[in-house]
């Protein structure tokens, strides 16, 4: 395999860096309006749980997500997603089912499947989703 030229890899990082700031606010927003459509709220204590991380971890990024215009916060109560908010849990969850669904279509296991989908639904362009949804017979 070759390097691709500098200007190239610098690029490709920057893309991938890029992905890692956006994946922690699509997986909390996305896990925010599934626990309202399931439960009819979002708690903090809930997202830790869900999360596996601890309350401080989940104060300290809803209070960024707060600053980025995603959540609104009061005490003592639930947790709200704005119109941003909601419009990045849907394309996040929009993302996930098709990469979801890609790997089911593959033979993966559904466990496997749902695993690899956590990840990889944060890091592929629009470009490789449109040839999943293709390949799933979507389009």
């Amino acid at each position: 395999m070759t390097l691709p030229e500098p200007q190239e890899h610098a690029r490709r990082f920057a893309r991938l860096r890029s992905a890692h700031r956006t994946e922690t606010q699509e997986d909390y927003v996305e896990l925010i309006a599934d626990l309202i459509a399931e439960t009819g709220e979002a708690r903090a204590t809930d997202l830790a749980e869900r999360l596996g991380v601890t309350p401080a971890t989940v104060a300290n990024t809803l209070t960024r997500l707060k600053r980025d215009g995603l959540v609104e916060m009061r005490p003592y109560r639930s947790i709200f997603l704005t119109n941003q908010g909601s419009a990045l849990a849907a394309r996040s969850k929009a993302r996930h089912e098709i990469v979801l669904g890609f790997l089911l279509r593959l033979g993966v296991s559904s466990e496997v499947a749902e695993m690899d989908a956590e990840g990889l639904e944060h890091h592929l362009s629009q470009e490789t989703l449109d040839a999943m949804q293709a390949f799933r017979g979507e389009r």
